[in-house]
């Protein structure tokens, strides 16, 4: 075990699987004590022994405020003050502007921006002095495409998030920045009823977009949030860092 999280208290949202998953992998393994909220008792359950140890959590949904707010008071109730806040939840679906309703932008929106929003507004009055709390964003929020609008438009929102943040939390002693990836191969797109043929065929077509030649790991971000959680990063506030295999840098064709 290494010890850049020793005795620190890592909240995790989005946490039972892809980068959230590997994140609490990665920061258990360095020392901090996790803190998972998961939608279910089965995800929580399965997550905290793909963890193995320095794992506990809750059920909620950051879609309801109300869950949200109880799981920051058990917190302090039960654990007591945070260290980091790692915001990672969030739900992706097709968006092409003639089949959008008000269900589904509610639906995306209401996770991806509102519920990043209110889980750092719930948390602020319970971070510790030097906390860090890293919200996850997207590549996709300074690109365009098509049939991804209401995502990326959100990602967009949780970057300008962070620069706003920044002189607030400051105040209290702590701050803010965003891991923003590029395609990382997750259950993103099973989650979203595709087939595992039809999300591989996904992952070929950006791999075959990106410099780097392949999509990204969960295992790359989590050490990528791992440097933003720690104090390896204690000069950068309102920052982002893209990993994103030079998505986002490099036109590629």
């Amino acid at each position: 075990m290494n010890n850049k999280l020793r005795n620190k208290v890592a909240v995790i949202t989005g946490g039972t699987s892809g980068i959230g998953l590997s994140t609490a992998k990665e920061f258990a393994s360095q020392g901090a004590q996790v803190v998972l909220l998961a939608r279910s008792q089965g995800k929580l359950d399965k997550a905290i022994i793909d963890i193995g140890y320095n794992a506990t959590g809750y059920i909620g949904d950051i879609g309801d405020l109300n869950s949200l707010a109880s799981f920051y008071s058990n917190i302090a109730t039960e654990i007591g003050k945070i260290d980091i806040v790692f915001a990672s939840a969030g739900v992706v679906a097709p968006t092409m502007l003639e089949d959008t309703d008000e269900e589904l932008f509610s639906q995306i929106s209401d996770v991806n921006f509102k519920g990043t929003f209110f889980t750092v507004k719930y948390a602020a009055p319970h971070l510790k002095e030097g906390a860090s709390v890293v919200i996850v964003s997207s590549c996709l929020g300074e690109m365009g495409m098509e049939g991804t609008s209401v995502y990326n438009a959100t990602k967009a929102a949780v970057r300008s998030l962070a620069r706003s943040f920044t002189p607030e939390l400051i105040k209290i002693g702590a701050r803010i920045n965003v891991l923003s990836p590029g395609p990382i191969e997750t259950p993103i797109h099973i989650n979203r009823g595709l087939s595992e043929e039809e999300a591989d065929d996904v992952w070929n077509m950006f791999a075959s977009k990106l410099p780097a030649g392949r999509v990204g790991t969960s295992k790359e971000m989590a050490k990528t949030a791992l440097f933003l959680a720690s104090d390896d990063s204690s000069f950068m506030m309102g920052s982002e860092i893209q990993a994103d295999g030079g998505m986002n840098q490099v036109r590629w064709t």
